[in-house]
C-alpha cells in the first residue's frame, strides 16, 4: 500500500545507476550517463520520464540514492557481507553487535527518505547446504560456529560415534566428536546410502535462523519504519532456509529465470514458498530475457532465459508479466537491468543482453512496446488473480508434437501437460512439477525441478552412485502390462572450475534388479546445470509393448527423489517406492485431443 492507502504493485528496474563510472568507460563502450547527458542529474531526469512511460514504477538494487531519483526504492545493503556473517564465524558472540553497527552506518542514506520502501540485506546468498557444512567442518576448533556444528551433530547422533561414522567417511586418525572438532582442513564425505544428508539440511536451518533472526534485529533497529525484503533468493531455494527467513521478513524476494521462451512460469517454484511462508507476499528482485540479436554484442554466455530475436525476447518478456501478475501472492516484480552488459561482459565475464536499453542509451523498441503494455495490464490481472480458474485437472493427456533435444520447453503445452497434485513426504514441499504429452510416436514426459548437489560432499568411487542421483520414476500401463522407467540425473565426478558442471539424463527400464537400456527412448538435460534441473524424455510405445497409441488411455504413477534420497514427491503424495509397486493405485488417463495455439497463453 502506498502512504495514500492505496494498491501498489512495484514495476521495478535494477541498476538504475547511471552506468559505468570508471575512466576510459566511454572508449570501452561501456554504457555511462556522460556520453548522452550534461550531468548525471539531467540523466536521471529523463530515465525518470522514460520509465514512466513505459510503465515502470519503481527502482531496483544497485540505483542511485531514491531522494535523486524520486521512485519507491528497496536498497540492496550487503548487509551480511559487510557485517562479515558469512564465510566466517555467524555465532561468533560479536557478530550481532557488528550488524547493529553495519546496519545502522548502511542505511543511514535513505532514512528518512519518503521513497524508501525497505531494504535488500543481501543478494543471492545461496545457502547452499554442502558448501555450509563443508566450510565448517574444516574450521579451526576454535571457531565458535565449528563448535556448534559439532554440537548439533553430536545431539543428531544421540552422542553415539559409531551411529555417525556409518553416515560419514572421516579421516585418518578422526575417531570421535572432540576429534572432530580438532581436526582441520580435510572434509568429511556422505557415505552412498546412508542418511548424513539429513544432517546437512539441520545445519542450513541453524545458520539461516540465525541470519535472519539477526537481520530483522538490526534493520528495525537501525529504521523501524522500513520492510525486511531479506536477501534475494537465486533462482532457487532451499526449503530449509525458507522456513528459517519466513517469521523475519516481511516479504519473500527471490531473482527468478523464467522457465520457456515463451514466458512459462513453473507453478510448483511459487506454490512451495507460500506453504513454507503462508501469508508472506513475494517480490521477484530480478528477472530478465536476453536475445542473440542485439545491438550491444553481447554474446549471452550462460544458462540465464536467451531467445534468438528481439521479436521472441518481447513477446516471451511481456506474457511472463502477465503471468507473474496473475500470482496473487506476488506484489511486484523487478527487471534486471536498465542497460546492457558492456562488450565483453562486466568484470565477473558475465555478457547479457539484459538492457531495456543498449550500451549506447537506445532503447529496444519492441521490448519497450510489449512491457508497456503487460504493464499497464497488471493491476487489472493481479487484482483478478485470485479469481483465476484452475489450469487442468490431470486427467488426460493432451496431444503434441515435441521435440525431444531443442532445449527448450516452448513446444510444450504447459497448462495443459501439467500434471496437478504433486504432493511431498511429510514435512517438505514438492521440488518440481512433470508434464506429459502424447503423439503417435509415444508417450513424451518433462520434468521442470530445483535440487542442489555438492560436488565435495559425497565420496565418490570410480563411477557415480546411482543410489545419491536424482531420479525421475514412471510407472504406466499401456494395456500390454505394467512397466517402470527411471529417469536418473547424474553429476560429473569432477566439477570443472571455470563453466558449469555437465550433467547427464540417463533413461532405462527396470527389468528385474537391471535397469536396461530403453530402445528408441530419447532424453535431453538442459538448461542451468543446477539447482534449476530442467529434462525431456520420450517413450515410443514399442516401448510399452504396442505399436499404435492405445485407444483407452494408459495407467499412469509419477515420482521423483531428490539427490541423496533427502526428499522425495509423487503423484497423490505416497512413497515412490510403495506407489510404484502398487498399479491398482496408478492413474486411469485418456489421450486428449491436439491442444490448441495458444495452449501456452496462461494470461489472456
Amino acid at each position: 500500500m502506498t502512504p495514500c492507502g492505496e494498491r501498489f504493485f512495484s514495476i521495478g528496474v535494477n541498476v538504475l545507476d547511471g552506468g559505468d563510472k570508471k575512466p576510459g568507460a566511454r572508449e570501452r563502450n561501456s554504457y555511462t550517463w556522460s556520453s548522452f547527458h550534461p550531468s548525471l542529474d539531467a540523466w536521471i531526469a529523463a530515465t525518470r520520464e522514460r520509465l514512466g512511460a513505459w510503465g515502470f514504477n519503481s527502482a531496483g538494487s544497485w540505483s542511485v540514492l531514491p531522494q535523486d531519483i524520486r521512485l519507491p526504492s528497496i536498497p540492496n545493503l550487503e548487509l551480511g557481507r559487510n557485517s562479515r556473517f558469512h564465510w566466517f564465524d555467524p555465532f561468533d558472540p560479536a557478530t550481532e553487535a557488528e550488524m547493529l553497527r553495519q546496519a545502522e552506518r548502511l542505511t543511514r542514506p535513505f532514512r528518512g527518505s519518503p521513497w524508501r520502501i525497505g531494504y535488500f540485506s543481501d543478494n543471492e546468498v545461496g545457502w547452499w547446504n554442502g558448501a555450509l557444512f563443508n566450510y565448517f567442518i574444516r574450521a579451526r576448533a576454535a571457531n565458535h560456529t565449528k563448535q556448534r556444528l559439532i554440537a548439533m551433530l553430536r545431539e543428531h547422533y544421540g552422542d553415539n560415534w559409531q551411529r555417525f561414522a556409518a553416515d560419514w567417511v572421516v579421516p585418518d586418525g578422526v575417531a570421535s566428536f572432540d576429534g572432530l572438532l580438532a581436526h582441520e582442513r580435510e572434509l568429511i564425505r556422505l557415505k552412498p546410502g546412508g542418511a548424513g544428508i539429513h544432517a546437512v539440511r539441520r545445519w542450513t536451518g541453524i545458520i539461516t535462523d540465525r541470519y535472519y533472526r539477526l537481520v530483522r534485529a538490526s534493520l528495525k533497529a537501525a529504521d523501524p519504519d522500513a520492510l525486511v525484503f531479506a536477501d534475494r533468493l537465486p533462482i532457487y531455494y532451499d526449503p530449509v532456509a525458507v522456513r528459517a527467513m519466513a517469521p523475519h521478513v516481511d516479504v519473500i524476494t527471490t531473482n527468478y529465470n523464467v522457465d520457456s521462451p515463451d514466458g512459462w512460469l513453473a507453478p510448483y517454484f511459487f506454490e512451495g514458498l507460500k506453504r513454507l511462508a503462508p501469508g508472506k507476499p513475494v517480490l521477484i528482485s530480478e528477472w530478465f530475457f536476453a536475445a542473440h540479436e542485439n545491438r550491444t554484442g553481447n554474446v549471452n554466455n550462460g544458462h540465464l532465459m536467451t531467445v534468438r530475436t528481439q521479436a521472441e525476447r518481447a513477446a516471451g518478456a511481456a506474457q511472463a508479466t502477465r503471468n507473474f501478475a496473475a500470482d496473487p501472492a506476488i506484489l511486484g516484480l523487478h527487471w534486471f537491468q536498465w542497460h546492457d552488459h558492456p562488450p565483453g561482459g562486466r568484470e565477473d565475464g558475465e555478457d547479457y543482453n539484459f538492457g531495456l536499453v543498449d550500451s549506447l542509451d537506445r532503447p529496444y523498441a519492441r521490448l519497450i512496446e510489449a512491457l508497456a503494455q503487460a504493464n499497464g495490464e497488471i493491476a487489472a490481472i493481479h487484482a483478478r488473480s485470485a479469481q483465476m480458474p484452475a489450469r487442468n485437472d490431470g486427467r488426460s493427456i493432451p496431444k503434441a508434437a515435441i521435440t525431444i533435444g531443442d532445449k527448450s520447453l516452448a513446444d510444450w503445452p504447459k497448462p495443459l501437460s501439467l500434471r496437478p497434485g504433486i504432493e511431498a513426504n511429510p514435512g517438505e514441499v514438492p521440488f518440481g512439477e512433470f508434464h506429459l504429452a502424447w503423439d503417435n510416436a509415444g508417450l513424451s514426459l518433462a520434468l521442470i525441478a530445483m535440487d542442489y548437489y555438492d560436488p565435495m560432499i559425497l565420496a565418490v568411487g570410480n563411477s557415480f552412485p546411482l543410489e545419491e542421483a536424482f531420479r525421475v520414476d514412471l510407472a504406466i500401463d499401456a494395456g500390454a502390462g505394467p512397466r517402470r522407467f527411471v529417469l536418473h540425473i547424474v553429476p560429473p565426478r569432477v566439477f570443472p572450475p571455470k563453466r558449469a558442471p555437465a550433467f547427464a539424463a540417463r533413461l532405462c527400464r527396470i527389468d528385474g534388479a537391471s535397469c536396461r537400456d530403453v530402445p528408441g527412448g530419447k532424453t535431453s538435460y538442459f538448461g542451468s546445470d543446477q539447482p534449476r534441473i530442467t529434462a525431456e524424455m520420450a517413450l515410443p510405445w514399442s516401448a510399452l509393448g504396442l505399436s499404435a497409441p492405445p485407444r483407452d488411455g494408459v495407467k499412469l504413477a509419477l515420482g521423483a527423489t531428490a539427490f541423496h534420497r533427502s526428499r522425495w514427491m509423487s503423484w497423490g503424495g505416497r512413497p515412490v517406492e510403495e506407489l510404484m509397486n502398487d498399479p491398482a493405485s496408478w492413474r486411469r488417463l485418456s489421450l486428449g485431443p491436439a491442444a490448441p495455439p495458444s495452449a501456452n497463453q496462461v494470461v489472456p
